[in-house]
């Protein structure tokens, strides 16, 4: 059984920040069907809401900093942004950006966990985040890469209450009785200045047209369509700008 709505303490929204929006948002529009809305406030900077039909699926943004890389983020959801930071910091991560207000959205925080890799937390106002999850076209599973992986093992079920599931090779995070992520070790796979990261995997009805597709839109396949032993069929992505994703077969 896997997440299909936001839900505490489990990812609830995936925002893309990116050097060129406009061809971020022709690229996904091509590659998922998604609908493109600036949010016309000029205290938005520019932010965008993708959209799956009338449902809300992720977010775009420019890049805030020169040096941000193009890169896809994952928030996750929480009842009381202010004591979930706290509590990062109390589990040996460390924030980037205090809770902070976004107009009448919600109170949002930027942290990084004790091996590096950032992520966001999100207590919704008037939005919660995406309408849809695990439908074809919308967020379907995110993933942390890391050399860290008994640190992220000891740090994110204080933070957010996950349970952990290992297996042989994986080790899957869930809440609630609902898995919705999972860990995989960096070790010698990587090179040795790649940064731990988290990326979101997108639910598709054809991971084999969906990877050729991307690559005819431009993007890189960095793993082709793959059967993961005991898991779905998925391929590994990158779009134009630099941003990596994944996609898997949807209901899996």
């Amino acid at each position: 059984m896997k997440i299909t709505t936001p839900t505490v303490g489990a990812p609830c929204w995936v925002e893309l920040s990116t050097v060129d929006p406009a061809a971020a948002k022709s690229f996904y529009a091509e590659l998922f069907g998604w609908r493109a809305e600036e949010d016309p406030n000029p205290e938005a900077g520019g932010y965008t809401v993708l959209s799956l039909g009338d449902a809300a699926v992720a977010g775009l943004t420019p890049l805030q900093q020169p040096e941000q890389p193009t890169a896809w983020s994952v928030s996750f959801a929480t009842a009381d942004a202010d004591a979930t930071a706290a509590a990062v910091v109390a589990a040996g991560g460390r924030l980037l950006l205090e809770p902070s207000e976004v107009l009448d959205l919600g109170r949002f925080a930027i942290a990084v966990d004790p091996g590096g890799a950032a992520f966001s937390i999100w207590q919704a106002r008037s939005f919660n985040g995406a309408a849809v999850m695990n439908e074809a076209g919308s967020l379907g599973w995110v993933e942390l890469t890391t050399r860290e992986v008994h640190k992220s093992k000891e740090f994110y079920p204080r933070v957010f209450g996950w349970s952990v599931t290992v297996g042989e090779m994986y080790t899957q995070w869930g809440i609630a009785g609902k898995d919705f992520g999972g860990m995989a070790d960096m070790a010698d796979q990587f090179p040795a200045d790649t940064p731990p990261y988290w990326m979101p995997y997108f639910a598709v009805a054809d991971v084999d047209r969906t990877a050729e597709r991307a690559a005819a839109l431009g993007a890189t396949v960095l793993l082709p369509p793959t059967d993961v032993p005991d898991g779905p069929r998925l391929a590994v992505l990158r779009d134009q700008q630099g941003a990596v994703f994944g996609v898997h077969i949807a209901g899996a």
